[in-house]
């Protein structure tokens, strides 16, 4: 290891002495002014500084940081660990295990492929909502989850025993971001090496977008897509370009009736509208000064939906005292603080430069709703009910039948009428609201106030609470408030994701039958961070995020075109009309249960044994072995066909030649519509397969639980009910035209032909392509589909480097240039010319129509760093890394 500046020296915290990497040992004054996370990554370089792939010129370039500059010097950052989730996590395992069977094929040794750092996965995306408004809804909905996800989670237990540094917190235990903001974060490393013990801060990187979570505490990390995070773990450090720093300056303090949840919604809507996708964001100014540590996590939970890569606060006393709170050693708070203040990481320390501003006066945040089907389309909540009006108008006009549709639905003997607008989730879910207490209390206050009032939840409302760590559990059930949450019909379904990403279960049946037979629009209300179209429930049309105790309160109103401001929930036992200004709780009541009702106690209590799990976990039978044994016959895990035929020597990287278009998309098209995580459709290839080995429709799970098996994603690959390719007018779903013959047929079906053909393929698409989840399967479906190149007029980051990690090149339309504009349609027969390895920073691109005439253009190569150059001339990052070892094992 070098150390061109000196940088390795030590500091005291009490009795112990500790190795740090100085950062004024550089010598350079700009260093104190480098924003927070810039600070972070310039000791990451001093850490690791090699000669190779960090020189003393990269950090001589950091450290002279221009703001207002555009990006283009690589930097290579070393994450210290990695956290996965389990839809995720399964995948990404697969891989490496896949990866050790091709190892082994190379001439290499399996026990070569092997997570270098920690890598922590969290199983908290399998349970769903089977069963709810009941006592026993969680033990029932635990047991289904066991009975489906048994085959992975003895794969899991298998990776446990397999791989070093690789550790599972089993299922029923929370959220990976709570559990990793409550107990997995270090927020300053202390690793003991032989004599020595050294401190650094904690980042990371993680295979679910909202991993910047963690931002809140002051740690810096982001999502990735899952072979991004396996290269992590195998020693491949992430390169990137030093990006631009947003500074966020918040002001004043949240007034009365607000919530973090509506603080979020403004920032999201505010920094969408600014546009700072591939950018870092930090948040400063004296609003911190009255914002608690779970409203900051909030803010950095929704980094992906605002588009930035990351969204911090720097560490300061409130960091502390959450550490505290949370059950954290005295040592550990010791050295975080003293080493923050030693390398002038504390916030406030400095006058920080950034590449561009803008800030908010917190007291002009106002109750929200985000909706319907993006996260930054903020509605004021005194607007909701006009707003869904208007949405609602285009829809009405388009029917054929009755504008304005009902129908009287019988629960057993009850009778009610159901009509456009109706909530038919309402769900307090999500880490992005289940890890804050302000919330969850106002929430569980007014479900008291409300039962005081005598009001209930409509009938055909389908309530769930499924909190983020059993620590909210302990707290709401010492507060009594749980009691009351349950008995409006907010019983604990599950510690996991659930209705956020999609697992929202059945409706009732008769509600489920009115909905389909009326074509009615039904709506969701859900804690949540996304609202996308077709993801958290098939039936339901329109999604909107709210705080949790708007849930309940919608719940109870029972549907959209009730104004809240103005129209009564329902009448009390006198008869007399209650408004939800009647039972809204005061910020003076919720702060008093707070602190009154959670201990560090609670917190040690819970974590003590958070690896161990339960009877169903421990009694799984697991395989054994360095490599896995692949059963044939499972529909759940099947060894990928990445690496079949790999050499040493990638093969070079030729021009594309007669592709076709296999879909041809508009704008915001999402990951969740690349490769939906929810139900698998009974009537769509993934379902015909799993059909075909036997699998029950009851048994089909979540295409999110299925993602260890690469039969059923590529299936699934642009199969979201919501989809609407262009090349199929007048469908949603996954539907295509396949060119040469005209015949419309299925997305998957089409490109199996255009394979047999061997055609390659081609995606056109809009503005933000590929926003959402860090979902890796979005990339390797495509691929897998036989796409050689995607073409958009802009890309999410994490879709971006996921498309290039699996060797699909990323092309973006020059500026002005776009579908429309030049005239295309996507029958064309199109050339792509000029790749050059990737090494180009254009190509030149004819399109072919049916009667010969061309139309010629250029387009950008979105490969933007010498280092994503060499992932895609081998094929994709998981090739690189193999090559790499291989090539290093047979040397040693």
């Amino acid at each position: 290891m070098t150390d061109s500046f000196g940088a390795r020296q030590s500091i005291s915290v009490g009795d112990t002495e500790y190795e740090i990497f100085r950062l004024d040992a550089i010598g350079d004054s700009r260093v104190e002014q480098l924003p927070y996370t810039l600070k972070i990554l310039l000791e990451n370089l001093l850490r690791h500084e090699d000669g190779e792939n960090i020189t003393a010129e990269d950090i001589e370039a950091l450290a002279a940081w221009d703001p207002k500059a555009e990006p283009e010097t690589e930097i290579a950052f070393t994450p210290a660990r990695v956290i996965l989730q389990d839809f995720t996590g399964v995948p990404a395992i697969v891989d490496l295990a896949a990866m050790r069977d091709a190892m082994v094929k190379l001439g290499g040794k399996a026990s070569a492929i092997n997570p270098l750092s920690p890598a922590e996965l969290v199983i908290d995306h399998s349970v769903q909502v089977d069963h709810f408004g009941t006592a026993d809804s969680l033990a029932a909905n635990n047991a289904i989850e066991f009975e489906r996800n048994k085959e992975r989670y003895s794969f899991l237990r298998w990776g446990q025993e397999a791989f070093r540094n690789f550790r599972v917190v089993p299922p029923n235990t929370g959220i990976v971001h709570q559990v990793n903001l409550e107990y997995l974060s270090r927020v300053v490393f202390d690793v003991e090496l032989g004599d020595r013990r050294l401190a650094y801060p904690d980042t990371l990187v993680g295979t679910d977008s909202h991993t910047t979570m963690i931002n809140g505490l002051g740690i810096l990390g982001w999502g990735v897509g899952g072979i991004e995070a396996e290269a992590a773990m195998l020693g491949q450090p992430i390169t990137m370009l030093i990006p631009h720093v947003v500074g966020f300056e918040l002001k004043g303090r949240l007034s009365e009736g607000t919530t973090a949840t509506d603080l979020v919604l403004t920032v999201t809507q505010m920094l969408r509208e600014r546009g700072v996708v591939g950018k870092f964001v930090e948040f400063f100014g004296d609003g911190l000064d009255h914002l608690p540590l779970a409203d900051r996590a909030t803010l950095g939970n929704m980094s992906p939906e605002f588009g930035s890569t990351c969204a911090v606060v720097p560490i300061d006393d409130e960091t502390l005292r959450y550490l505290e709170l949370s059950g954290r050693s005295e040592e550990k708070i010791r050295l975080v603080e003293a080493y923050a203040k030693e390398q002038g990481l504390w916030r406030g320390m400095s006058k920080t430069r950034f590449s561009d501003t803008l800030a908010l006066d917190l007291n002009d945040v106002e109750p929200s709703l985000a909706g319907p089907k993006r996260p930054q389309d903020r509605i004021p909540l005194r607007s909701a009910a006009a707003t869904f009006k208007k949405l609602m108008k285009p829809v009405i006009e388009a029917r054929t039948g009755a504008p304005t549709p009902s129908e009287t639905v019988r629960l057993g003997s009850d009778a009610f009428v159901l009509e456009d607008g109706a909530v038919l989730i309402a769900a307090i879910t999500s880490c992005t609201n289940t890890s804050n207490p302000a919330v969850m209390m106002g929430a569980g206050l007014l479900a008291r106030n409300a039962l005081a009032k005598g009001l209930k939840p409509k009938p055909w409302v389908k309530t769930s609470l499924a909190p983020g760590s059993k620590v909210v559990t302990d707290y709401l059930v010492k507060a009594g408030l749980l009691d009351d949450l349950s008995a409006l019909g907010f019983d604990v379904v599950g510690y996991g994701c659930t209705t956020c990403i999609g697992n929202s279960g059945p409706l009732l049946s008769e509600v489920a039958q009115a909905v389909q037979s009326m074509d009615l629009v039904g709506c969701s209300v859900l804690s949540g961070n996304r609202n996308f179209e077709g993801r958290i429930h098939p039936l339901v049309r329109m999604n909107f995020l709210a705080s949790p105790p708007l849930v309940v309160a919608y719940a109870v109103a029972g549907n959209l075109n009730v104004d809240l401001y103005k129209d009564s929930l329902g009448d009390d036992q006198d008869g007399q009309p209650v408004y939800l200004r009647d039972i809204w709780p005061s910020s003076a009541e919720i702060n008093d249960l707070i602190s009154k009702n959670i201990t560090a106690e609670m917190f040690r209590s819970r974590y003590s044994n958070v690896f161990e799990g339960d009877d169903n976990w421990n009694g799984l039978s697991i395989a054994t072995g360095e490599n896995y044994g692949w059963d044939e016959a499972s529909t759940y895990v099947k060894n990928p066909p990445y690496f079949e035929g790999m050499t040493l020597q990638p093969d070079p990287i030729a021009d594309i030649k007669g592709a076709r278009v296999l879909a041809l998309l508009g704008d915001s098209i999402t990951t969740d519509h690349i490769s939906p995580a929810g139900t698998i459709a009974a009537d769509g290839p993934a379902a015909e397969y799993l059909r075909s080995q036997g699998v029950e429709q009851k048994d089909f799970n979540s295409y999110g639980s299925r993602r260890g098996n690469h039969e059923v994603m590529m299936r699934g690959t642009f199969a979201n009910i919501r989809l609407r390719n262009q090349l199929a007018p007048g469908t949603e779903g996954g539907w295509t035209t396949h060119i040469p013959s005209g015949e419309q047929t299925s997305i998957f079906d089409a490109a199996l032909r255009y394979k047999n053909d061997g055609t390659p393929l081609l995606v056109i698409g809009g503005k933000e392509y590929g926003s959402g989840s860090s979902r890796d399967w979005a990339a390797k479906g495509t691929l897998l589909l036989g796409v050689r190149a995607v073409l958009v007029e802009s890309y999410e980051r994490i879709h971006r480097s996921n498309l290039i990690g699996m060797g699909v090149l990323p092309l973006q339309f020059l500026d002005g240039d776009n579908v429309e504009s030049l005239g295309l349609d996507g029958r064309e027969c199109y050339d792509i010319e000029g790749v050059d390895g990737g090494r180009s920073n254009t190509v030149t691109i004819t399109a072919t129509k049916a009667n010969g005439e061309q139309l010629q253009f250029d387009a950008r190569v979105r490969i933007d760093t010498p280092k994503e150059r060499e992932y895609f001339v081998n094929g994709g990052i998981l090739h690189y890394v193999l090559r790499q070892l291989a090539e290093a094992d047979q040397a040693a």
